[in-house]
């Protein structure tokens, strides 16, 4: 295992696209903690983000995965371009004949997954105990400590998405394509849930049960958006007559679909690699 590793991050690290948008992604994801310093004024309204309780625990651990996890696609850019370099530079063809099998091929590729999401979900977890220590009004151990599901949430969440992009990246070959069929997925989930629910079954929440087992939909709803439960903004909800019902807890069935996905990706980039002739 940690032979493999070793010899997938010499292949990142060689590469000098793969090795700046790595550290891009976690240079970005500190400035999360520049949003503590916004501050502007809304007519009668001023608003100190950090005042707002962004940074109270146990909120944090949602706000910060659900921003972190927009940032994904800095490393799924990484995780394709991998793949697709194996290819351009003839990695993949040396490695097997150097001894290697497709097998330990495709685990040292998904080792890499596991790694990078596993990094992400540690830096995360350390930057929001920092500023949540900073911040927070509340700094009993028991409240700090508790919501670390949106943790996991978000480390499979990036597992199931980064297999999905390696996957792309054995099927196409070439990094923009795959780029390409992944943002091409994601509309057709779009498009096709919006004729679903309001065009052919008039708004059934049948539609909404089935897309939830859609690969993009299911990492999706791991962490809903947390802007809604700020006090401000119910405060304006209230005003306004808007009664929000919104479950904003993990759920769990999320979570395992998106680990079946997982396996499939990785099942299906095993297949299609030992059947093809390289």
């Amino acid at each position: 295992m940690k032979r493999l590793l070793s010899i997938e991050f010499q292949k990142i690290w060689k590469n000098k696209a793969s090795r700046v948008l790595s550290i891009a992604y976690f240079v970005i994801l500190s400035l999360i903690a520049l949003i503590a310093s916004i501050k502007f004024d809304l007519g009668p309204i001023k608003i100190d983000l950090a005042e707002t309780g962004i940074f109270n625990f146990p909120f944090i651990w949602h706000f910060n995965t659900y921003i972190a996890a927009i940032l994904k696609f800095f490393l799924a850019v990484v995780i394709v371009s991998m793949m697709a370099n194996e290819y351009s530079y003839g990695t993949l063809k040396q490695n097997l004949i150097d001894g290697m099998s497709k097998e330990e091929f495709i685990k040292s590729k998904f080792l890499t997954v596991l790694a990078f999401a596993g990094i992400s979900t540690i830096f995360v977890f350390v930057m929001s105990l920092i500023l949540g220590l900073s911040f927070s009004s509340y700094n009993e151990f028991s409240i700090i400590f508790s919501d670390l599901d949106y943790l996991l949430a978000y480390f499979v969440k990036l597992v199931g998405f980064f297999s999905f992009c390696l996957f792309l990246g054995i099927l196409v070959k070439r990094s923009a394509f795959a780029l390409g069929f992944l943002l091409i997925w994601s509309i057709f989930e779009n498009i096709a849930y919006g004729l679903l629910k309001f065009k052919l079954f008039d708004g059934s929440e049948k539609v909404d049960t089935a897309f939830q087992f859609f690969p993009l939909e299911s990492m999706s709803s791991l962490i809903v958006e947390p802007f809604t439960r700020l006090s401000f903004v119910k405060t304006i909800e209230n005003q306004i007559g808007v009664d929000n019902l919104k479950n904003y807890s993990v759920d769990y069935l999320s979570i395992f679909i998106v680990l079946g996905w997982t396996v499939i990706f990785i099942f299906l980039s095993y297949k299609i690699l030992k059947r093809r002739d390289l």
